[in-house]
């Protein structure tokens, strides 16, 4: 059947699964960044060429928890998404191992989740 464990085989196999999962994961979080930026630049054009100011922008979004749920969704994305990207270029670019890179890299997801989130809740609360 397959490679038993511990051997140079299963460890392979893992280490394939989980870049395709990574893989993945950084696609469809690419998706929902895409439809995320163009909402985004949508409500930045909208608001300019309505003649908000950063005051007015920011009293519509007090208390405005679809907003909120929005950008903290943005946010998580973005936290998912880069990551794994910087994990990549630190070992192919950077010639990391890669339990380095992948913890930097986790460093780097829980900072952006933590920053954004919190970003998103004062713009919000």
């Amino acid at each position: 059947m397959g490679a038993p464990q511990g051997t140079a085989a299963s460890t392979d196999m893992s280490s394939i699964t989980t870049q395709t999962r990574l893989w993945a994961l950084q696609r469809l979080s690419a998706m929902a960044l895409s439809l995320f930026v163009a909402i985004h630049l949508v409500g930045i054009i909208m608001a300019v060429r309505g003649g908000l100011s950063a005051a007015e922008i920011l009293a519509r979004t007090r208390g405005n928890w679809a907003v909120a749920l929005f950008y903290g969704a943005f946010v998580l994305a973005c936290a998912v998404h880069v990551p794994i990207g910087l994990a990549r270029v630190a070992e192919e670019w950077l010639g990391w191992r890669a339990w380095p890179a992948n913890a930097a890299a986790a460093v780097a997801a829980l900072l952006l989740a933590i920053l954004g989130l919190r970003a998103v809740y004062a713009v919000v609360a």
